[in-house]
């Protein structure tokens, strides 16, 4: 019980200090406005938002002191919670390596699917059908609404 939530709040902490260096990176950036964004406004957003959640996650797991039988069969049942975790951290990685080549729709749609997957859906036609919606709606947020250049990789979109 207590190794778990020792992991919990260290992985809070990662999460908040992801969000406080995104948040660094894109005041480096053109900020905007709202009404005419710069490529800097989505980063900041993104990053005091995960700063925010992380913070709350982590002072919950300080305050709360309840001790659930649940809890405990959770540790039990989750011995690849380490192997998950890396899986989806390399996905997020290689995402980032490959992100100018391939570009955003294609990049997108693989790392919905390799997030799916790693956190484990194993419903393939489900997969491919969310990556696919989400990719979509992604661009057309991003691309065609906000009008944010994004790499077109080899696919050109």
């Amino acid at each position: 019980m207590k190794i778990l939530k020792r992991d919990e709040a260290i992985v809070g902490v990662v999460i908040f200090l992801f969000g406080a260096i995104t948040t660094f990176l894109s005041l480096k950036m053109p900020i905007g406005t709202l009404r005419m964004a710069g490529t800097g406004f989505f980063p900041l957003c993104l990053g005091i938002l995960l700063m925010i959640l992380s913070a709350a996650f982590v002072l919950k797991l300080l305050v709360q002191h309840k001790k659930d039988v649940i809890q405990k069969e959770v540790v039990a049942k989750t011995p690849g919670v380490i192997r998950q975790m890396g899986l989806f951290l390399g996905a997020m990685v290689l995402a980032t390596l490959f992100f100018n080549e391939l570009g955003y729709p294609l990049t997108s749609f693989l790392l919905m699917a390799a997030l799916l997957w790693s956190l484990g859906m194993k419903r393939w036609v489900f997969n491919l059908l969310l990556s696919f919606i989400t990719a979509g709606a992604s661009y057309f947020l991003f691309v065609q609404w906000l009008k944010i250049p994004l790499p077109k990789g080899w696919i050109g979109l």
